[in-house]
């Protein structure tokens, strides 16, 4: 019997097509890539090839993109292999790191590939699971570069949510590695049914009609209005009076969107619990849980709410009393009992690990989620429930991509104890039509796209380890320029097809009095003279509304013309250049330029409260109350004519053409017709010209941009790695440069272990707020030297506008009273309660910064080093040195 076979026959049940392709192809020596749905079992062929490297005395490595997921990967190949064959390496744990099969964050490969690690010797398969997270905005470049660096020995096994261009993303891993076979799975484990809930009544999405799938027409009639007639009497004298009245055609009784307790209700009745419920916002999912025990829901029996408390009580044993206390364990626990639970990242790790490991057992039936649960963990329902499916982005909200909705309902059906999963979305009641909705839920596009960029810590990790050549080759190896140069193949056949057609249009603008393309060029130049001038103005129009937005102080009221916000506002604070403003209906709005034509200008101030915070409902009233009690208007302004020299050299050249014997051809509007038609198809060739020119090798550019920085700033002499270059080397994120600058100004010695967690606070931390936490520092040293990271920053934006690079992050002080007073040893319960952050939140923003202050330690010197070691220990306490294992 082949290894091959022994392997499937150590499952209890028969291995999929799919899976035994993926085997057979890495026991011919191919890497491989499978995209396939949740739940379907890609991870069998992950376990091949660990079996495989372990069976040839060599290594494998499984990296994710969590560290939550790190841990659970542990524990199952711990299970299998045994503890002296399993490790582990992630921000928090390092365990067994020499071992044969390592489990990891994708981050700490990459780091192990740049630094070149002897752990890397004799290292066989790479699994990466949810490859698709390359496309992250903030991460994705990770599985890249890790992709690009890995040594050409080494197979590897990229696991993939299923995506429309699969065969596109095995194609460049083939380029880049070798041979690789792509295998894709679009049938899923448990077939999917899709439900829309209209009051208490399920109806199914689609129905069959003429053997194909059409929005379900019973549901389609539903959304159609009808006018009812009702005859009143008046009581005085009794004159009949009609009232039309517009109203569902089921009437208003059935069709209406049912409260969230009724919801579990009707699934409950349904038998199609346990379920996952998506609402996209923390609050929403907390506040879910209140109702359904304020109304009393109860999912559980009395033997399961024994078991869940025992559990719940058994995880958090290790926890203080006050910290249980402060952290609403308690309330959360009798929530659990009932079988209900929140999951989403502002609540503690242990709480997330809890919920998701009851679900699993089957015993908390509902779980209401945000959309995060819908990467990475383990953690399949019978159903999943999406209530809203217009999801705020940013400023606005916007529908759920197809793709979006395949991954949320992704988790329904449980392989192996369910025949059927449910998708139910939650009537949407004059937002979204249902017909819609319906092809949304048919639809499978959910492309894969690259977000890779040179960012300073790779630019001199390029520059140590290859030459100038070798850069920019690997740069161009990457998903990002393939996908680009693939985009220009198509680019260049349009190309010729337009030039063809100008040609063609040239020949009819011909004219037997004269050259018209000349006479038509003269016009042109004449034209283009007047809309360069125009866009000129309204260029400096915009860099004068940019300077008159920036100067708003807190207390300035503007008149805000845009129709969404028109009207008065006051400015309560400022970041990044755009204030956030309250508006005289007591909401709140980050302004931008663009909600201008004209320059800003206070009409007037007014004195905002002393105590307080704006998250307020008090403050917001007292402040808005003010507001419309103001009689003020907001002043005319007039633009400026467009620049008189730029007119006088247009109507020259419209003289010159009014000359021209063409001018006076009878034919002419024909003739114009055509040179018209030219014209916009010759601006259209030379954009083209200008998109192909960008793509080939658009990376390569950036990156000696980038390095046109380092150049500036010293870390790179000629393509030579300097000091500085070294130290940048070993530092990953955001504020990678910043961190290395002011290890070099010294900026971070002398002062306390708590005032050095401050500062390197501001450099990791990023508000989530739309009102942006108020940042100062602790004490008056720390507060100088938080000026001199700000001086710092400055420079190092000056360098990156003179190279047009925008990677450094503004510095972000709003954590750092917070982890100051954390530090310094305070109680988690008085930390928590003068400041308005989740827990979740407290614990991801101090892991982060542990994870930067180790790093530090690593690379700073001996003034720096055993401080930035204090600092870590200060901070890595409590809840935060929680490790999920």
């Amino acid at each position: 019997m082949s290894d091959l076979a022994r392997f499937a026959d150590s499952y209890p049940f028969p291995l999929d097509g799919f899976q035994l392709e993926a085997l057979e192809a890495l026991e011919g020596g191919e890497s491989v890539l499978v995209a396939a749905p949740t739940g379907s079992g890609k991870t069998v062929v992950a376990e091949y090839a660990v079996q495989r490297a372990l069976a040839g005395g060599g290594k494998a490595f499984y990296t994710t993109p969590l560290k939550a997921l790190s841990n659970q990967k542990f524990g199952d190949f711990v299970a299998r292999h045994g503890g002296g064959r399993v490790g582990l390496l992630t921000g928090d744990n390092s365990i067994n790191s020499e071992a044969p099969v390592v489990v990891m964050t994708t981050e700490v490969l990459r780091n192990m590939l740049y630094e070149q690690s002897s752990t890397l010797e004799g290292l066989a398969y790479v699994v990466m699971d949810e490859v698709h997270y390359l496309q992250d905005p903030y991460r994705g470049a990770v599985w890249e570069e890790v992709l690009i660096h890995l040594p050409l020995t080494v197979a590897v096994v990229c696991l993939s949510a299923t995506v429309s261009n699969a065969e596109e993303f095995g194609e460049w891993i083939g380029t880049l590695r070798g041979p690789t076979r792509v295998v894709i799975e679009e049938r899923r484990p448990v077939p999917l049914e899709h439900h829309y809930l209209v009051g208490r009544k399920l109806h199914l999405m689609h129905a069959e009609v003429q053997g194909h799938l059409v929005p379900n027409p019973y549901v389609v009639s539903l959304e159609q209005r009808e006018l009812r007639t009702n005859v009143r009497y008046r009581r005085s004298w009794g004159t009949p009076q009609m009232h039309r009245q517009s109203r569902p055609r089921e009437g208003h009784r059935g069709v209406y969107v049912p409260r969230r307790e009724e919801v579990v209700e009707v699934l409950a009745e349904a038998g199609m619990l346990p379920a996952i419920y998506f609402v996209f916002s923390r609050a929403g999912c907390d506040r879910s849980v209140d109702w359904m025990m304020d109304a009393g829901l109860r999912l559980t029996t009395r033997e399961e709410e024994e078991r869940i408390r025992e559990f719940a009580e058994m995880r958090s044993a290790w926890m203080d009393e006050e910290d249980l206390a402060a952290l609403g364990f308690y309330e959360f626990r009798e929530a659990l009992a009932a079988g209900v639970a929140a999951h989403h990242a502002g609540m503690l790790p242990l709480y997330k690990e809890t919920v998701e490991e009851l679900f699993k057992g089957g015993l908390v039936k509902v779980v209401f989620a945000t959309e995060t649960l819908s990467l990475g963990i383990n953690m399949p329902a019978k159903t999943v429930v999406i209530e809203d499916l217009g999801k705020f982005q940013g400023e606005r909200h916007e529908l759920l991509t197809a793709g979006e909705y395949t991954q949320l309902t992704g988790r329904a059906g449980r392989r192996g104890i369910d025949e059927l999963g449910h998708a139910v979305v939650v009537y949407q009641k004059n937002r979204i039509d249902f017909e819609r909705i319906a092809s949304l839920a048919t639809t499978r596009t959910y492309e894969l796209t690259s977000s890779f960029r040179p960012s300073y810590n790779m630019a001199v990790n390029l520059v140590r380890n290859y030459t100038r050549e070798e850069a920019h080759h690997l740069l161009n190896s990457s998903f990002a320029q393939f996908q680009a140069d693939r985009g220009v193949v198509a680019l260049e056949r349009d190309l010729e097809r337009r030039k063809a057609y100008a040609a063609g249009y040239r020949e009819q603008m011909a004219c037997h009095l004269g050259d018209f393309f000349e006479y038509w060029a003269l016009r042109e130049r004449a034209r283009r003279i007047r809309e360069q001038a125009r866009r000129g103005a309204e260029r400096a129009r915009a860099d004068t509304i940019r300077g008159a937005v920036s100067r708003l102080r807190p207390g300035d009221v503007i008149f805000v013309p845009t129709a969404r916000r028109r009207g008065l506002a006051v400015v309560l604070g400022a970041r990044d250049g755009k204030p956030t403003l309250l508006a005289q209906d007591r909401s709140f709005f980050r302004l931008n330029p663009r909600h201008f034509d004209e320059p800003p200008e206070p009409v007037t101030r007014i004195q905002l409260p002393r105590t307080g915070s704006p998250r307020s409902a008090k403050y917001r009233r007292d402040v808005a109350a003010k507001l419309v009690a103001l009689d003020v208007r907001p002043r005319r302004q007039r633009r400026g004519p467009i620049d008189p020299q730029a007119a006088a050299r247009a109507d020259a050249l419209e003289e010159r053409a009014s000359t021209h014997p063409c001018h006076a051809c009878p034919d002419r509007p024909h003739h114009e017709r055509w040179a018209a038609r030219a014209s916009k198809l010759e601006e259209e060739i030379d954009g083209l010209d200008r998109r192909i020119r960008t793509r080939t090798e658009t990376l390569a550019r950036q990156f000696e941009r980038v390095l046109g920085v380092l150049q500036e700033l010293a870390y790179v002499e000629g393509f030579q790695l300097q000091p500085k270059g070294e130290a940048l080397s070993r530092i990953y994120g955001e504020g990678d440069i910043l961190v290395a600058e002011a290890l070099e100004a010294r900026a971070l010695t002398g002062i306390s272990p708590a005032e050095f967690a401050a500062l390197v606070s501001s450099v990791v931390y990023e508000s989530r707020e739309r009102v942006p936490r108020a940042g100062e520092m602790a004490t008056a040293e720390s507060a100088r030297r938080y000026r001199e990271l700000l001086d710092l920053w400055r420079r190092i934006r000056k360098a990156e506008d003179a190279h047009q690079v925008e990677l450094c992050r503004e510095l972000d002080a709003g954590f750092a009273t917070t982890v100051f007073a954390w530090a310094e040893g305070k109680p988690l319960e008085d930390v928590l309660g003068e400041t308005a952050m989740a827990p979740g939140d407290f614990v991801r923003s101090c892991k982060l910064m542990v994870d930067l202050l180790r790093q530090i330690e690593d690379v700073a010197g001996d003034d720096v080093a055993p401080l930035a070691h204090r600092a870590r220990e200060a901070v890595n306490r409590g809840v935060v040195a929680y490790t999920g294992l």
